[in-house]
């Protein structure tokens, strides 16, 4: 060994003090514990008592008497028996308890002291010499007078003994002296440049390797002598780090020696030969270094580490080589039975740091061991945490909300909406939203901002789909986030919002997801069932949440991260080489009219068509998706109707539908498609009609006003409806036979049907218009907020960045007013000039125009939260060519003169609502009022007159109508014969063909066959 032995130990650059133990009178005798053998004569031996903070005190003993061979040095090589001269002293001594006294120093050997070792009642040096492995050096002269003769004498006759037996280095065997010279490599004897760390790592990853500990740096590195190869390597301590130990400058004193007794380096005899070019450079740059001091627990970790590995046999797992060459493992010694791990015990004892990058190289048993480990120490403040200070967390946990409940919607893989069991049936209030803890799935994008699935997006929905929807379920709520926008992200004046997590259980589930999970222990606290989450992880579709330090979790974090480890290790899913399958959906729903009535023919084929319910986006309206086509479509339930938003009982009817078809699998028969691409038909969920469960529910009104007889199974929506009016259920509660009054709505449909005072504000020809309610307080308060507010100049580019859909101020061109306007198309990218293009809706007109950016402003949500003041109508029981067709722009011509050019005031008779048109997206959207409109001076209607100027028609009559229609037919029969018959306008060549639009699907069997 190259290592020497000093009274004083110093480490270059390493800040260490000197370490002394108590001095004590010669031949006194103390007792300690070995510490470390640097050779086969020489200990290391610490206090057992010490009151001082920080390692004990130590003192390095050489025994009296002896001589053992010493081990190689720089460039050298062993004597004979070297090796096992110290082996024997380090397995007879080291960690015990043992006795001593110091007998005499060595001045001339930079004040080595030499002494008596009992182990016990065995003398030491005794035991050494009977055993053949030193050889018996008297003391020097001076010295002699402090050791027994008898003590020597001794000594000799054991040496005899052995030299007779042929033991230890007395050994007889031919070639044993030869054999036990150690074939040392290079890095065991100073010259570690040609190491190959990476070739031994790929030679021994992952496989324990026996290796002695020779000297301990810090807590978190160590020196080891690799077995059998003798290898000396340095080994960083996988995953941890412990505190460092420091530089301390020499101010420019050269130390020649670089020992470290209180490491336990090898000793040997001091010489003090000359320093190289070499050693001086290298002392030079050390004592010009800056001083850097220790780490607070960096001296305690070191004397742990020291206390459990040094000179003691351990097993190395080597887990990886970080770029400076050093070897990064796991090591794990023993403790009489048991084998520990030294990282984790470093970390359980508030004495090294969780390390990300090294962590990385291993299991992850073993990272969350060390996690967890270094949790627990932050909480209890244990140690180098003693002053750790929590981050700021924007979670917090949540207590004693469990529940259970039916599960109503899957929003995405991490994602789900519950009904509540303790709230009541149908009650919008019972759906309670549910993030998944712990775990994130890829995202299902926004349609809206054109963003697109994320890979395996929509299988993760649709796993989660196929096994929860309408299953009853338990939920453990943990904790729950505050989240807040990103800047841009959100409209002005949107706030932070909270979502709650929490652990979703099936107690019920299918066999192979109960197989799938068994690997992963049940904790006490979880109840009977399978974690979905922990499911969804096995599959591969989504990956665990790393949260930081004091960030709430889920309670079985530990299992999902073992159901990530197995997705991992098997390559499933999102962890696969493979790309997601790619799925092209035609979505009918934001498509033009026209693309659904081409669609009409295929789903008019198949009888029964099954499909999968996307979304309710009302009572009797909801979105589908049918597999066969990969088509989304609108559809609503023929001849059925459900109170519209903000209307009684509106809210309570989605409730009922989200519970009852939410994306469920059900069959549809599509019958027809009305003008804005819905289509109607009926719809069976598990071979029940579900207009049926509106309708006995009191939740929803038939309207039959173009004939029962297309209807299937109409009988049974008539009972259905019948059941309800004669327990006077929700919207029959205020009913009375052959009256029909709407609850909580000021309109009464008995023989006096509602009626407006309007003026209208747009037309758009075809017989729709818009109009705007005279007397409408709501008029006058928004005109005068308009005009309160002071418009700048225009915003700055950038920072005012418009979507379609939202709500702005914008500059009408004719007259230059600022009014209320919804963004209908907009540039897909930032604006970037003043002059691009928006085209805006003007909702309290019913215009649409386009207008440039610098024309548009953000306005106050004040301001942009009423609904629109415009109405969309269209003239009742009659027909008006389009703008396209013959006589369109007549008749557009002829509707604007006598509305917007004669300054009247109107009538408006509402005879249906059509809500068929959805959410206001843009001109011509909408629910629309189906009227007669009369001016206030005239007796004629707008309707009749249009009629009898030939430049509309009927409709095509039924042959089941409602009274009080029928009598509205045919008093408008009357002007269309009278146009007819002077051939004025359309029917100047005589009958006018019915168009398809005119033609009633075939009436079917009330059993739902086809003919």
């Amino acid at each position: 060994m190259f290592f020497f032995v000093k009274r004083v130990f110093i480490v270059v650059g390493a800040g260490l003090k000197p370490v002394k133990m108590a001095s004590a009178t010669e031949n006194q005798w103390l007792k300690g514990r070995v510490k470390a053998v640097t050779s086969g004569d020489c200990l290391v031996i610490i206090t057992l008592v010490h009151n001082r903070p920080g390692a004990p005190p130590e003192k390095a003993i050489t025994l009296s008497c002896l001589m053992a061979p010493k081990m190689a040095r720089r460039g050298g090589k062993d004597e004979p028996f070297a090796w096992e001269s110290k082996e024997f002293l380090r397995k007879l001594c080291i960690g015990k308890e043992i006795s001593f006294r110091v007998e005499y120093k060595v001045e001339a050997l930079a004040g080595r002291e030499f002494g008596s070792v009992f182990l016990g009642t065995q003398n030491v040096a005794k035991l050494v010499v009977q055993n053949g492995w030193a050889k018996v050096r008297e003391p020097g002269q001076q010295n002699q007078g402090k050791v027994s003769p008898t003590h020597i004498t001794e000594l000799l006759q054991l040496q005899e003994q052995a030299s007779q037996e042929g033991v230890g280095c007395w050994s007889k065997v031919p070639g044993a002296a030869e054999a036990s010279i150690r074939d040392l490599p290079p890095s065991a004897i100073g010259d570690s440049a040609g190491f190959d760390a990476m070739g031994l790592l790929a030679a021994n990853k992952g496989k324990p390797m026996e290796g002695i500990v020779e000297q301990v740096r810090d807590g978190s590195s160590i020196r080891v002598y690799l077995l059998p190869e003798f290898q000396f390597v340095q080994v960083f301590v996988a995953g941890i780090q412990s505190p460092s130990m420091g530089r301390r400058n020499t101010n420019g004193n050269v130390v020649e020696t670089v020992p470290d007794e209180s490491s336990g380096d090898a000793s040997g005899e001091s010489s003090k030969a000359p320093l190289t070019s070499a050693q001086r450079l290298a002392a030079s740059a050390a004592a010009s270094s800056v001083e850097v001091s220790a780490d607070p627990f960096a001296a305690e970790a070191k004397y742990f580490t020291e206390h459990r590995v040094l000179s003691r046999d351990v097993r190395i797992v080597l887990e990886g080589v970080d770029k400076f060459n050093n070897l990064i493992g796991s090591v794990h010694y023993s403790d009489g039975e048991a084998v520990k791990d030294l990282g984790l015990e470093l970390v359980e004892n508030g004495l090294a740091k969780y390390v990300e990058w090294s962590a990385n190289m291993m299991e992850e048993e073993a990272k969350r061991k060390l996690k967890a480990a270094e949790l627990k120490c932050k909480k209890d403040k244990v140690k180098m945490w003693a002053n750790y200070v929590p981050p700021a967390t924007n979670s917090k946990a949540l207590h004693d909300q469990n529940f259970t409940g039916k599960v109503v919607e899957v929003v995405s893989g991490d994602c789900i909406v519950v009904a509540d069991d303790a709230i009541p049936y149908g009650s919008p209030a019972a759906e309670r939203r549910v993030n998944l803890s712990s775990i994130r799935c890829p995202k299902m994008g926004n349609p809206r901002r054109e963003e697109k699935p994320a890979p395996y997006a929509r299988e993760a929905r649709e796993f989660l789909r196929q096994r929860l929807i309408g299953k009853q379920v338990i939920v453990q709520m943990e904790y729950s986030r505050k989240v807040t926008p990103a800047e841009g992200a959100a409209p002005t004046g949107a706030g932070d919002r909270i979502m709650d997590f929490g652990s979703v259980f099936i107690p019920s589930p299918a066999k192979g997801d109960t197989q799938e999970v068994a690997a992963s222990a049940i904790s006490g606290s979880q109840p009977a069932g399978v974690n979905i989450a922990e499911l969804l992880l096995s599959r591969g579709f989504g990956n665990v949440v790393r949260h930081r330090d004091f960030e709430e979790r889920s309670n079985h974090y530990d299992a999902l991260l073992a159901a990530e480890s197995r997705a991992l290790s098997g390559k499933k899913g999102i962890h696969s080489a493979k790309e997601s399958p790619v799925m092209h959906i035609t979505d009918l729903t934001v498509a033009a009219a026209k693309k659904a009535k081409d669609f009409l023919p295929s789903l008019q084929r198949i009888r029964r068509i099954p499909a999968v319910v996307e979304y309710v986006l009302s009572g009797h309206r909801c979105k589908l998706y049918i597999p066969k086509l990969t088509c989304s479509i609108a559809f609503a339930f023929s001849g059925v109707r459900c109170p519209g938003r903000g209307e009684p009982f509106s809210d309570e009817a989605i409730s009922v539908m989200r519970r009852r078809i939410m994306q469920r699998d059900v069959e549809i028969e599509v019958e027809t498609v009305d003008r804005t691409g819905t289509f109607l038909g009926s719809m069976w969920e598990s071979r029940t009609n579900v207009a049926t469960v509106l309708l006995e529910a009191g939740l929803a009104k038939m309207q039959t006003s173009f004939g029962a007889d297309r209807i299937v199974e109409a009988h049974i929506l008539e009972q259905a409806e019948r059941s309800a009016k004669n327990q006077k259920l929700k919207v029959w509660e205020n009913y009375v036979e052959g009256q029909e009054v709407s609850n909580g709505s000021t309109t009464v449909e008995t023989r006096q049907k509602e009626t407006l005072k309007v003026a209208v504000t747009e037309v758009l020809g075809g017989g729709r218009f818009y109009v705007q309610t005279v007397g409408d307080q709501r008029v006058a308060s928004i005109q005068n907020q308009l005009a309160s507010l002071s418009l700048k100049d225009a915003p700055i580019i950038g920072s005012f960045n418009p979507k379609r859909g939202d709500i702005v101020l914008a500059q009408f061109s004719l007259d230059n007013s600022w009014n209320r306007a919804m963004i209908v198309s907009a540039p897909r990218a930032a604006v970037e000039s003043p002059d691009e293009k928006f085209e805006v809706f003007y909702i309290d007109y019913g215009n649409q125009e386009v207008v440039p950016y610098s024309a548009i402003r953000p306005v106050d949500p004040s301001v942009s939260s009423a609904p629109g003041l415009a109405q969309l109508c269209r003239l009742a029981y009659i027909k008006v060519p389009s703008l396209e067709e013959d006589f369109g722009p007549e008749a557009g011509e002829y509707l604007h003169t006598i509305t917007l050019g004669s300054g009247k005031e109107f009538k408006a008779v509402i005879e249906e609502r059509d809500a068929s048109g959805g959410k206001v997206k843009g001109q011509g959207t909408g629910t629309e009022l189906v009227v007669t409109l009369i001016a206030v001076d005239d007796e004629v209607s707008v309707n009749g007159a249009m009629l009898q100027g030939g430049i509309a028609r009927m409709e095509k009559r039924r042959r089941f109508e409602h009274k009080d229609k029928k009598a509205a037919l045919d008093a408008l029969e009357k002007f269309q014969e009278e146009a007819r018959k002077s051939r004025t306008g359309i029917w100047q060549y005589g009958d006018v063909e019915s168009d398809d639009e005119d033609i009633a699907p075939a009436k079917k069997p009330a059993g739902g066959g086809r003919r």
